[in-house]
């Protein structure tokens, strides 16, 4: 493996989850968060994504891979539609049965992803403008990152050898939302798995990259508004008896 590439993957795998549970870990000691908490967030987060981005595809041309290799290219645009469109459907439709969920079982509202949620997601119409440019980024730059650069690292590095490649970029996406506690750990590592195996089949990040943006968009826009009514439903009364 070539050393700027092992430096990217460490980076990824080490530094990354670091500092993303170092910064959320602040959010969460905050009572709150104001407008330009959130707008900064977005701000430098969309920064970073397409820093990081850039810098993978220097080193990546660099070292002479091409766009197939880093899954850039689509071979049969008809399938792939049609692929995203089903994957996309079923990722909005478990993105609403988990918001669903939550009204029958008000005791996850204690978790990290509710708690977190509610300080991090747009509360008006300019702030889901702003989440919305940034879910495109965050879609856009880690399933390059993730399913096109790293997943084509670790197959390559171990001789061809597919599930190297699935594993280890469902690891490293994993790692980066280790800030989500074990069941976000658990269930971003299965998606990164689903979208590995996307990848393989069409030999494409546009699936992974569409489903990607639907899940999140999904959930900023949604979670709030569920998360709150469940809130407001579960207080106790003021009500004298």
């Amino acid at each position: 493996m070539h050393w700027d590439f092992a430096v990217i993957l460490i980076f990824l795998g080490a530094l990354v989850p670091w500092v993303s549970r170092r910064r959320i870990r602040h959010l969460m000691e905050l009572p709150g968060t104001t407008k330009m908490d959130r707008l900064s967030l977005y701000a430098s987060t969309f920064v970073f994504q397409w820093l990081a981005a850039c810098v993978v595809l220097w080193r990546s041309i660099a070292r002479g891979l091409t766009a197939p290799q880093l899954g850039l290219v689509a071979s049969n645009p008809g399938f792939t539609a049609g692929l995203a469109i089903v994957l996309s459907s079923l990722i909005l439709l478990n993105q609403l049965f988990s918001l669903r969920r939550l009204a029958a079982n008000p005791e996850d509202l204690k978790g990290v992803l509710p708690q977190l949620a509610l300080k991090i997601f747009p509360q008006d119409r300019v702030e889901r403008l702003v989440f919305t440019a940034l879910v495109i980024t965050v879609a856009l730059c880690e399933e390059f990152i993730y399913r096109g650069f790293a997943q084509f690292v670790f197959q390559d590095w171990s001789g061809g050898i597919v599930a190297a490649g699935v594993i280890g970029s469902a690891v490293c996406f994993a790692l980066a939302h280790l800030y989500q506690g074990r069941r976000g750990l658990a269930s971003t590592f299965a998606a990164g798995v689903i979208f590995s195996l996307v990848r393989v089949w069409t030999g494409s990040i546009l699936v992974p990259a569409i489903a990607h943006f639907v899940a999140d968009l999904t959930v900023g826009f949604l979670a709030p508004g569920r998360l709150r009514a469940v809130t407001a439903a579960n207080q106790p009364s003021s009500a004298q008896p």
